[in-house]
């Protein structure tokens, strides 16, 4: 019991202390005073921008957040947190189960995103609403439009491109419902994404890769010899590094596609450890041009990559020695970005850019200079959804690391 105690609370406090959170904060990790904001500023989980409160559509950010609050329902078996998303499901899901604001057609990979929050409800409650739904969304990846080797397009308004944000909003879900329903034929059709992606969009030189990648080279974003966008954006290869890591969690065993994944992340990681901020231990928005003119230190892509660094050591797919890398920039979140809440026991998540995108109307070329003009605000559902992640990875690591 001693052990489990520390676990849950010993590291937390380690963490908190002297980054600016105040006594109240301190009393509860670091993840649960994250969740309390959460659950008052979106009390029904739809109004995502608390300065634009309306009712949000079937959307990824919502997923990321549920992640985040499933991870500490898990750690500490509270139902108020299991509540949470069961409601915010709801709201969308019909008894029949069917998904209200989701147009299948679409072909938006975000939409997937959320089935994993679907999958855990119905493996806890058994009800065939859930299972339904998110059957709808892997029959969109069934069909999902392709490139001429078979990786999938972001969305249909996207054609020929891969994105680095898709892998995660895809493939979690693909890898979980396809151990679900012991689909084996899925597992190299799920490694083939990561693979081709790494092919198309890393950078030889720097171990980093490219926001996205365009088969047709036929966008003004795309590099007309290799396709591929102008910029490392630092979100975009959180969302891959996460991917990953949850991603071989139902990969199989001996699968033969299970250490070529094991391999990129190891790649990744290393080019990770690199562009950490010596100082800070944070990253920057673009990753590879720290010192250039309007460039910060951004907050979700940080936790993206301290939760895929620590849980891809505690899952033993990455060695012990990165771990440093993540106990670094989790330190480093907590005296940049973590700020007392409105309420005693509550924080906010400062320094997440509220988005990031290639092509699209008004059109979004991929330099530097959009990057660097997108807003950055505080408790950014994306943001916000990472730190609870990055958090709770942070409070479970082992004690001898």
């Amino acid at each position: 019991m001693k052990k489990s105690f520390f676990l849950k609370t010993g590291l937390a406090c380690l963490f908190v202390i002297n980054y600016g959170v105040s006594a109240s904060a301190q009393t509860k990790a670091l993840s649960e005073a994250m969740a309390a904001t959460v659950m008052d500023i979106w009390q029904d989980s739809l109004t995502l921008d608390p300065e634009n409160p309306k009712p949000v559509k079937w959307a990824y950010d919502q997923g990321v957040i549920l992640e985040g609050i499933e991870a500490i329902w898990k750690r500490t078996k509270s139902d108020a947190y299991f509540k949470y998303m069961q409601k915010s499901m709801d709201f969308f899901v019909s008894t029949e189960g069917g998904i209200s604001r989701y147009k299948q057609t679409d072909y938006n990979i975000d939409n997937v995103k959320n089935g994993r929050t679907l999958l855990s409800l119905y493996k806890t409650t058994g009800q065939k609403k859930y299972f339904k739904a998110a059957t709808l969304l892997w029959d969109q990846l069934q069909k999902q439009p392709r490139t001429q080797e078979g990786g999938f397009w972001h969305k249909k308004i996207y054609p020929h491109q891969m994105w680095l944000d898709g892998l995660y909003m895809g493939e979690p879900f693909y890898a979980e419902y396809a151990a679900l329903i012991k689909d084996g034929k899925a597992y190299d059709d799920i490694a083939n994404q990561f693979i081709y992606m790494e092919k198309n969009a890393r950078d030889t030189k720097t171990g980093l890769l490219y926001h996205g990648w365009d088969e047709s080279k036929q966008e003004r974003w795309a590099n007309k010899t290799t396709g591929v966008s102008p910029n490392f954006w630092a979100r975009a290869m959180g969302w891959y590094g996460m991917a990953l890591v949850d991603v071989l969690e139902y990969f199989p065993e001996h699968h033969p596609k299970r250490e070529a994944l094991l391999n990129i992340l190891d790649r990744l990681s290393i080019a990770i450890g690199k562009y950490q901020d010596t100082n800070s231990g944070l990253w920057y928005d673009i990753l590879d041009q720290p010192e250039r003119a309007g460039n910060y230190k951004e907050a979700s892509a940080s936790c993206m990559f301290v939760y895929t660094i620590s849980k891809g050591v505690r899952k033993g797919y990455l060695e012990r020695k990165y771990f440093k890398i993540a106990k670094h920039g989790f330190q480093g979140i907590q005296k940049e970005f973590i700020e007392d809440g409105a309420k005693p026991g509550q924080i906010n998540l400062k320094g997440t850019v509220s988005v990031s995108g290639l092509g699209g109307k008004p059109y979004r070329d991929g330099s530097y200079a959009y990057y660097i003009s997108e807003k950055v605000i505080t408790n950014d559902p994306k943001g916000v959804g990472a730190f609870l992640l990055a958090a709770s990875e942070m409070e479970i690591a082992p004690k001898n690391l």
